[in-house]
């Protein structure tokens, strides 16, 4: 059983449910004990600022703005290098605790011993 779970998020407001169920993942694995790693990629790169996951509305899904806040918490957070660069987003803009990095970062965590990879 893998014991790091590396998750890489592309969908936002354009995808809700996808979206969501990759912000649940990382909070449920979080809680359960696992070291969780996730990327916001494409359109959730939105969700790395202040007020953003706040916003974003699923009806009978649990708030994004807490989930991220437990990934926050137990986890690590990521916003992809290009995705922060395309939406004018830089290091000073973004939620504390979020990191901004690239594909190397993101390979790396990938190839890491014991851990499971998913895209949402």
């Amino acid at each position: 059983m893998a014991k790091k779970l590396l998750i890489k998020v592309t969908a936002g407001a354009d995808a809700p449910e996808r979206c969501s169920q990759a912000f649940t993942v990382a909070a449920v694995a979080v809680a359960s004990g696992v070291e969780v790693s996730l990327w916001l990629t494409g359109e959730s790169a939105w969700f790395a600022l202040p007020g953003r996951a706040g916003e974003f509305e699923l009806p009978h899904a649990a708030p994004l703005s807490d989930l991220l806040e437990s990934v926050l918490a137990g986890g690590r957070l990521t916003l992809c290098t290009q995705c922060a660069a395309r939406r004018g987003i830089g290091e000073k803009d973004v939620v504390e605790g979020v990191r901004i990095a690239g594909a190397q970062v993101f390979v790396q965590e990938a190839m890491a011993d014991d851990t499971q990879a998913l895209v949402y």
